[in-house]
């Protein structure tokens, strides 16, 4: 595709993400172990049924067979933390591998040998009850654990603000990767509005959908989640062809909601287009007008990060300066996002709730972590004869030190079709 960025082969991209999980094994790690105030922290999943945390603590090439298990132990400040595999999956050079065996009984011992030689205090398991992500040990395997060791019962806790923080900070790399991600992502949306992919009165909607999933593939990357596009038609217009035939015309507003997974990054984005009547060569005024004030929204939605604040104090901060600058219906349902679409960083927000999101919601934010720049202006558009009309925007950012910035900017006029 024309403008696209490079996207690397499997085997390059094997190889940066090896590189950068050894740097995440070495300084997030033990922070989040130590936030979390554990001694241990024991991660179990199945094949097949891989573990959330579990999925990005090892390499891409990677075949984990059978019963998995990381034990991580941390010997105090100064040093590093310890990490063992107990499993038949090869890590390389990320993990100590003190068991070759085959039979899973032998692994439950190798494991109660571990607990007893260490003797930890505060042993995480993953069984966090506030973000989905954080919950990934089955109740089969918490059984196991415990009948294979039955005198840890009193010293499990959920590591799940360990499992929060692993997954929602992000290292300089990441964040710099990040960056081209958002770029590759915005050559999608850009590939779907044009010409070369649009003719008026023929194409669907549905065939966009199918043409950016196809894309996808072709280029090596995955989905973030299914692709959406919708029409917004003038009220006028709807009475001669209802948006149900998903047919799309001169005269509409197009909409996607779309997302790519690359370098184990996940994008999510909601950009605009407009199909140009004969004789028309820009959007109407009114148009322009309500997306330079969900522009403003944006301005206002980073301009109110601030490192501590859970999510639903960034909902009131920003719907209240938003509201204060008469931006017109300003909504925000804004999510973190990295290595999961939703999770597991504070929550801001969704369509049906403007007001508090408890647990999810109460989230602290952290620095070195993105999310979704998710929100939406509405007002009368006088062109469509006073139709009140709800743009709908998505853009990624990064909050670091620097403040909330955007990854690879923001919309700022429609694509024109």
């Amino acid at each position: 595709m024309e403008g696209m960025p490079q996207i690397l082969t499997v085997r390059q991209q094997a190889e940066v993400i090896h590189s950068i999980l050894r740097k995440r094994l070495d300084t997030i790690l033990p922070d989040a172990m130590r936030l979390a105030n554990l001694d241990m922290w024991i991660i179990l999943c199945q094949e097949d049924d891989y573990d959330p945390v579990f999925k990005t603590m090892i390499p891409l090439d990677t075949w984990a067979p059978i019963l998995q298990m990381l034990i991580f132990c941390d010997r105090g400040h100064g040093k590093s933390v310890e990490r063992i595999n107990l499993s038949m999956t090869d890590t390389v050079d990320l993990y100590d591998r003190p068991w070759r065996g085959t039979r899973h009984e032998e692994q439950w011992m190798q494991l109660r040998g571990i607990i007893e030689e260490r003797h930890p205090e505060r042993i995480g398991i993953n069984i966090g009850r506030v973000n989905w992500a954080t919950g990934g040990l089955t109740y089969n395997l918490h059984r196991q654990l415990l009948e294979t060791e039955p005198s840890i019962a009193g010293n499990l806790v959920s590591a799940e603000k360990a499992c929060e923080y692993w997954l929602m900070t992000l290292t300089m790399e990441e964040l710099e990767i990040f960056n081209h991600v958002a770029r590759i992502a915005h050559e999608m949306i850009a590939g779907c509005f044009s010409p070369r992919s649009i003719t008026p009165g023929i194409t669907t909607t549905e065939d966009l959908e199918w043409a950016y999933w196809q894309r996808s593939l072709n280029l090596g990357l995955e989905l973030a989640f299914k692709p959406f596009f919708r029409l917004i038609r003038r009220n006028a217009a709807k009475a001669i062809y209802p948006v149900e035939d998903k047919i799309i015309r001169q005269g509409d507003l197009l909409h996607c909601d779309v997302g790519i997974r690359y370098l184990r990054l996940n994008s999510d984005h909601q950009e605009l287009a407009y199909v140009l009547p004969d004789g028309e060569t820009n959007a109407p005024e009114g148009f322009t007008r309500l997306l330079a004030e969900g522009n403003c929204l944006q301005r206002v939605f980073m301009n109110e990060f601030k490192l501590g604040l859970t999510g639903n104090e960034l909902l009131a901060n920003v719907l209240s300066s938003a509201r204060l600058q008469g931006i017109p219906n300003p909504r925000v349902y804004s999510h973190s996002l990295g290595f999961y679409l939703h999770e597991p960083g504070p929550l801001i927000g969704l369509p049906w709730e403007q007001e508090k999101c408890p647990g999810r919601g109460d989230v602290a934010l952290g620095h070195n972590s993105c999310f979704t720049m998710e929100l939406a202006v509405e007002d009368a558009v006088a062109e469509w004869d006073d139709q009140k009309v709800r743009l709908s925007l998505e853009q990624d950012v990064k909050f670091t030190e620097r403040g909330c910035e955007p990854l690879d900017g923001v919309q700022t006029s429609f694509h024109l079709i």
